[in-house]
């Protein structure tokens, strides 16, 4: 197995340890960012498109408390494992849909849902259903805990 580290320049390495839980709260985040790390603008939207095109992250943007800006939702999904990759790059493309992720579970595929109100959460699993085209299964947040998805990335 390659090690994807040795992969990443200094760059890149910078931009995914260093900003993962304090991006710039600013309008101009990514020149924020360039400056705090002595580069361009330029360089900082370019490190971050590549980073996404190589699928190495998926979107840039804050994390807020669940359901108070707007309301969201788990959800899950069985897929049969020759679909999972397609039907997970179907769910990706929603703007409502922060991340997802594979379980090893009869639900295999796991993803978070973020809208602006109850009827366009429906809305939205709805047409996930209709464009993936299997069924899924919503699991409201009852109590909520916190989960840092932060990192301390070591390079080797």
């Amino acid at each position: 197995m390659t090690d994807i580290t040795t992969t990443f320049s200094t760059l890149e390495k910078r931009v995914l340890n260093d900003f993962q839980h304090d991006l710039p709260l600013s309008a101009t985040p990514f020149a924020d960012m360039a400056q705090q790390l002595g580069v361009s603008e330029d360089e900082i939207l370019n490190t971050v498109s590549k980073l996404q095109g190589d699928g190495v992250i998926s979107r840039v943007g804050p994390v807020f408390t669940p359901n108070r800006i707007g309301v969201s939702t788990l959800a899950a999904m069985s897929i049969p494992e020759q679909k999972l990759e397609c039907v997970a790059r179907i769910i990706s493309a929603f703007p409502e849909v922060n991340h997802n992720y594979e379980r090893d579970h009869e639900f295999n595929l796991w993803f978070v849902v973020t809208a602006s109100s109850e009827e366009h959460l429906d809305i939205v699993l709805h047409e996930i259903e209709q464009h993936a085209e299997y069924p899924l299964m919503s699991l409201p947040m009852l109590e909520d805990y916190f989960i840092d998805l932060g990192f301390n990335l070591q390079w080797a």
